[in-house]
């Protein structure tokens, strides 16, 4: 019986739409980089013969989540939204304290070396005293770290991209009566987007360093800070680097979320690749 070749599947239809997806660019690219990266650090173990206990491969990964993935899950979750509230916060705050020192000039002169120089002070240092400023109070003072360590970024980029607001701009739509609330949502608003979203990538990251550094220094401390903690005082290394992986795929997922914002809200900004 003769081979009759079947059609692809047409470009609007839904199955179309799924096979474009997974065979999009953006979608195989990250995943052989992810497959790469892995089959690097399992050759790097296997060639120099290093036992689990010096350091473990991915093939040691699993087990380690076979054996306490109720703990991944739990730890996970108080690690994940620990972290998602520090950084609202950091949004909310970096917002407002942006538009004060983007709209004034003088607000702008005040506060930037005080904001400059508390970014400067290393986070680890500040951890161990909140830890004890705040003792039994382990939520509100991971959800402090993370907010204080990932504020800095959105507060900067909102003011540059107010201060940098082109005043032909404003001159125009006051000309026309527009108040200054109109000229926020109008001008203001969309121009700071890209650079929001640009600093909000950059926050995801430090909030996350922010909660981790709370769980372990913190003799309270629960989510996967503490799991870790718990895999270096039994020497359980491969529970160590499990925790760790857990950790860069919460901070892929929320880092994408971010980049699925971006699209919807600032989409217009963003260049066609070459």
């Amino acid at each position: 019986m003769a081979y009759v070749p079947q059609p692809l599947p047409d470009r609007d239809s839904p199955s179309g739409t799924l096979l474009r997806a997974l065979t999009s660019r953006a979608v195989i690219a990250p995943i052989a980089a992810v497959v790469v990266f892995l089959a690097f650090w399992e050759a790097l173990v296997w060639i120099n013969g290093w036992p689990n206990y010096v350091m473990a491969s991915p093939s040691d990964l699993p087990p380690a989540y076979a054996k306490y993935w109720s703990l991944f899950l739990t730890m996970g979750w108080q690690t994940l939204w620990r972290t998602v509230v520090g950084l609202l916060l950091a949004v909310v705050v970096g917002v407002l304290l942006g538009m004060v020192m983007g709209f004034s000039r003088v607000m702008r002169d005040a506060l930037y070396p005080l904001l400059v120089g508390f970014n400067a002070i290393p986070k680890a240092t500040v951890v161990p005293i909140v830890a004890l400023l705040f003792v039994g109070h382990h939520d509100f003072n991971t959800v402090l770290i993370a907010f204080m360590i990932s504020f800095f970024p959105i507060a900067v980029s909102i003011s540059i991209g107010l201060s940098t607001l082109e005043p032909e701009y404003r001159d125009i739509l006051r000309s026309l009566g527009a108040s200054q609330t109109t000229i926020f949502w109008k001008i203001a608003l969309p121009k700071t987007l890209p650079e929001f979203f640009g600093a909000l990538k950059v926050a995801v990251t430090l909030a996350f360093i922010g909660t981790n550094l709370m769980e372990i220094v913190s003799p309270h401390g629960r989510g996967l800070g503490a799991l870790f903690d718990s895999g270096k005082t039994n020497s359980d290394y491969p529970l160590m680097f499990a925790v760790l992986i857990a950790l860069a795929f919460l901070g892929i997922v929320l880092y994408y979320v971010v980049v699925a914002l971006e699209k919807v809200f600032a989409g217009w900004a963003e260049r066609a690749p070459n």
